[in-house]
């Protein structure tokens, strides 16, 4: 398989691309938002 591509633009929560370069300032916000808070529940 295929190495998952690194994020360069800084805003994937995660050390890989999930593609969140494409969004826009206030999608990546809700986006940073959502997941913050699933970390949260999970801990």
């Amino acid at each position: 398989m295929g190495e998952s591509q690194k994020c360069g633009c800084g805003r994937s929560p995660v050390e890989n691309c999930i593609g969140w370069h494409a969004l826009s300032e206030d999608d990546y916000k809700i986006k940073k938002a959502e997941y913050e808070k699933r970390q949260k529940e999970k801990s």
